[in-house]
């Protein structure tokens, strides 16, 4: 049961990423044009929004020394957040939403196939195998039907 409650809330996060990217490229064009405004505008939406959570939730405050041992990519996150979001802000009107999202898609498939195969980021390991690139072959293929079909 958990599984399925968790394949939903993925599906839903998959849908936010769709409506932020397309929010973000209305957003550029609605304020001049500029991708670089429009994704700061948007995280500062998400900084705002963060900072409330933590105000009203108030979780506790990490330990100091776990923050130093922490490895140098787990602080990664917010940057490449940023990319996405100026990413969609540039590019979704430019491609259309649902071929910038099956690229998106692709994107993460082929680097998620990469990091579990190898063990990277501290994920187990997960072999890939000929069903895994059966699957990805698949999205590459929806990726060339969307665009072209």
């Amino acid at each position: 049961m958990h599984t399925t409650i968790f394949a939903l809330l993925a599906v839903g996060a998959g849908a936010c990423i769709a409506l932020q990217a397309s929010a973000n490229a209305s957003l550029r064009k609605n304020i001049g044009g500029d991708p670089f405004a429009a994704a700061y505008l948007s995280i500062l939406g998400t900084l705002i929004v963060s900072t409330l959570a933590v105000l009203l939730l108030r979780p506790p405050v990490p330990v100091a020394a776990s923050l130093r041992e922490t490895p140098w990519w787990n602080w990664i996150g917010g940057p490449l957040g940023a990319l996405i979001v100026l990413a969609g802000a540039a590019l979704a009107a430019r491609l259309g939403a649902a071929f910038f999202i099956a690229l998106v898609v692709g994107g993460q498939l082929v680097c998620s196939l990469l990091l579990d195969h190898f063990a990277l980021m501290g994920l187990s390991e997960q072999p890939v195998t000929a069903g895994r690139l059966l699957g990805a072959a698949l999205v590459v293929a929806g990726v060339v039907c969307i665009k072209f079909l």
